[in-house]
């Protein structure tokens, strides 16, 4: 092969490996050092970026050590996001909102939304709960208030993604939140009534005596 033999995308592709080589060869301080620095116009955004993608409440002093920033400055960016997401300068408030819950920040729906994430689920999924969904659902049946912690703990597997599909149809909701841990605690819903044509949750089996020795007084709440 000759170089006029060599096409243009020949050449870029090349080029390409070149860079991933480089990247590859990287040490970590060395690729860290090659990110885009945060800056005080970066700032505001970078924080709502973490926010986005956190499924627990992150603190302040957390997000100032991945960024590297005073803690003032992503206070101010959080309190300055919050301002925005509320409806800050009549403009209207988003879907979502910042909430402080067990010394952590986290991106929640809004409350008065939460019936069109409901519809969505509702198109979305019209199927049948899936097995692992029913046994969540037994699980906060049967020990409410419980939350997902307790709930993972039980079931041995985690549960935040079936906590919420639970929620967004309507079969269970949120009690309250403890005010040390900041752990949601979820009680079943009176649309499950419904869905089982009971009246009470009294009315539910006793389940005890068909479990292990381990788990005998499971019924107990």
């Amino acid at each position: 092969m000759t170089l006029d033999d060599v096409t243009p995308e020949a050449e870029e592709q090349d080029a390409q490996d070149i860079v991933v080589d480089e990247v590859s060869e990287l040490s970590p301080a060395e690729f860290v050092e090659q990110l885009t620095p945060v800056t005080a116009d970066n700032l505001r955004s970078a924080v709502e970026a973490i926010l986005m993608i956190t499924d627990a409440p992150i603190s302040i002093i957390a997000i100032a050590t991945a960024l590297e920033r005073p803690v003032t400055e992503i206070r101010d960016a959080i309190n300055s996001l919050k301002s925005d997401y509320d409806g800050a300068d009549g403009e209207t408030p988003r879907g979502f909102e910042l909430r402080e819950v067990g010394g952590g920040w986290r991106m929640y729906v809004r409350a008065d939304f939460d019936w069109a994430v409901k519809m969505f689920v509702a198109n979305e999924n019209p199927t049948k709960l899936s097995q692992a969904a029913l046994e969540t659902l037994a699980v906060i049946a049967y020990k409410q208030p419980i939350s997902r912690g307790q709930i993972a703990s039980i079931r041995a597997v985690n549960v935040d993604s079936v906590v919420r599909t639970l929620h967004s149809r309507g079969l269970i909701t949120e009690l309250y939140t403890d005010s040390e841990s900041g752990a949601i605690h979820y009680g079943t819903a009176p649309l499950l009534l419904e869905v089982l044509g009971i009246n009470s949750l009294d009315e539910l089996p006793l389940i005890s005596p068909y479990l292990p020795d381990a788990n005998s007084n499971f019924d107990a709440v």
